[in-house]
């Protein structure tokens, strides 16, 4: 029982699960901001094309 303990304890792979998992939470948030901002920008390139063809 008691090494089953200590194993547990010592046991780093959650760790390493959860750093993995916040590692690829925060470069979705920045490809999402990323994409965001060049759609926007994009967007306003487009309309003013747009309207010099009007």
């Amino acid at each position: 029982m008691r090494k089953m303990i200590v194993k547990f304890v010592t046991n780093t792979d959650a760790a390493t699960a959860i750093e993995y998992g916040l590692l690829a939470g925060l470069i979705a948030v920045a490809i999402i901001s990323g994409v965001t901002m060049v759609g926007t920008s994009l967007s306003t390139t487009f309309s003013t094309v747009a309207d010099a063809f009007k």
